[in-house]
């Protein structure tokens, strides 16, 4: 049995817990923040509002299942999933809203009332989209990226040119589709991956199979349902946790982690599982001459956006809004523009609503409405309270028109979240609220590696290496990471032993 540190409790670190505490080793969480989460935290408001703090879209349900499956456990075991209809809502320009339905006949019908023939081709491309699904998320998203030779599958190459790595998401989808509200649906959800549709390769339609075909969920208590019953099957392993301790160093002896540096006190272990930032784990809490990667390396890689949050609580009920509600009346390209090719603050933001209150009686007060507003921005923004109350104006005027009723009179309680709040709280790179952008160039072994190069017993996890971005990525991650240094202590167990 090794004594094992795992930085941060997001994701993928409660990921790793999990499995290295279940293969019998001694772990001990350490978050510098009060709760369990990450990204993923929750919190409650004087007035009786429950907010989840990032992540609140449930897809690739069968990933969560796969996820408790290795423990013995069944998700209806430890919280409650609800399939959303419709999965969401998209505003177009003149307030046309266009609800997504989670039954797929249905959706054929909307596809070919809107393009004639569409919903043929719709067949076709979630065909495709399902052979990339079943492909990608069942075999690729698995390999560590540490060598090439981890593609060398006969059934991985036999497909190869069906995954198309190398084409355009944006071009693949308009051989399919010429309407521009068919083509927003399809693209919508690369969002999620951090970058523009033109430079997303064609691989991740597989995104559209997990949304469209396996649906839109809500887990019920909202995302801190999930991180809840993660954190405690880890505890149940045997995993301990320690809130409010921010690691301040990994100290390393002859390449190699000796101890931990916590509150001052140096806790010894035999290897540490990095799961916090990736960038500032080498920047701040090892020597520059031990670190993977350089910050030239980090300036030029492409990173997914920051973004700009609100969360609100509304003292009366909103009729003509649903769970999900996706505001496109505006440029996708050129929002998209200001995020990636010339970073600014957006001239004519698109922006995303989510309303649990919908779906969910607990997260606000009886007659009132729980709303989490999310504008992308670009990383690295300077962010005031003089820009991000411009912006919410602008969001909840919006909201207001589509509605056609008054909110801004009925807010009673306000909270902002930005570039700042996420470099405070996650030490995050920039700000950015998810990770790296799933360009071809920052796809498997191109992704910062999982093991330090330097040091033997160092490896990281989570939204800045392999698999990517994203709440089922994450919880893979902490299994590569887990398999992959399982695997160095049983060879270092068996050198030890000759």
């Amino acid at each position: 049995m090794s004594k094992i540190a795992v930085i941060g409790s997001g994701f993928s670190g409660l990921s790793a817990a999990c499995y290295l505490a279940s293969a019998g080793h001694d772990v001990h969480v350490f978050e510098k923040n009060e709760t369990a989460g990450g990204r993923a935290r929750q919190f409650r408001s004087p007035e009786g509002y429950v907010f989840d703090m990032g992540p609140s879209w449930y897809w690739m349900p069968d990933v969560f299942e796969r996820f408790f499956a290795d423990f013995r456990v069944k998700v209806s075991e430890v919280y409650d999933l609800k399939l959303l209809s419709p999965s969401f809502d998209i505003v177009f320009p003149e307030n046309e809203t266009i609800a997504v339905p989670d039954d797929y006949l249905k959706l054929r019908a909307l596809f070919e009332s809107i393009e004639k023939g569409s919903a043929a081709q719709l067949d076709r491309f979630m065909e495709e989209a399902k052979f990339k699904y079943d492909t990608g998320m069942g075999k690729l998203v698995y390999k560590p990226g540490i060598s090439l030779m981890e593609f060398a599958d006969f059934d991985l190459m036999k497909g190869a040119m069906r995954l198309q790595v190398f084409s355009s998401f944006s071009s693949h989808v308009r051989r399919y589709f010429t309407n521009p509200k068919l083509i927003a649906i399809m693209e919508f959800p690369v969002l999620f991956l951090g970058a523009m549709p033109q430079d997303t390769p064609a691989l991740y339609s597989l995104m559209n199979y997990a949304g469209l075909k396996l649906g839109t969920w809500y887990p019920n208590g909202g995302f801190a349902s999930v991180i809840e019953a993660i954190k405690g099957l880890a505890e149940k392993l045997g995993a301990k946790f320690h809130f409010n301790s921010p690691v301040e160093a990994i100290n390393i002896e002859i390449n190699q982690v000796t101890s931990v540096s916590v509150s001052g006190s140096h806790l010894q272990f035999d290897a540490v599982v990095a799961s916090a930032d990736y960038h500032h784990v080498e920047s701040k809490l090892i020597p520059s001459s031990e670190r993977n990667y350089s910050d030239k390396y980090w300036e030029k890689k492409t990173f997914a956006p920051s973004c700009l949050i609100y969360y609100l609580g509304i003292r009366k009920k909103i009729s003509k809004i649903h769970h999900h509600t996706l505001f496109f009346e505006e440029d996708l390209l050129e929002h998209s523009k200001e995020i990636y090719k010339k970073p600014q603050w957006p001239v004519k933001p698109l922006f995303y609503v989510c309303c649990p209150s919908k779906s969910d009686d607990s997260v606000a007060p009886e007659g009132h409405e729980n709303l989490f507003l999310l504008m992308p921005i670009a990383p690295g923004l300077a962010d005031s309270e003089e820009l991000r109350d411009k912006y919410f104006k602008i969001m909840v005027q919006r909201l207001e028109e589509q509605t056609g009723e008054e909110v801004h009179e009925f807010i009673d309680y306000k909270r902002s979240y930005c570039v700042s709040n996420f470099i405070e709280d996650y030490n995050s790179y920039k700000g950015n609220a998810y990770g790296l952008a799933n360009t071809l160039m920052q796809t498997a072994v191109l992704k910062p590696g999982i093991r330090n190069k330097k040091i033997s017993n160092l490896f990281y996890a989570g939204q800045l290496t392999v698999p990517g971005p994203g709440v089922p990525p994450a919880l893979i991650s902490g299994k590569i990471v887990a398999e992959t240094l399982q695997k160095h202590l049983n060879k270092k167990l068996h050198e030890d032993s000759i």
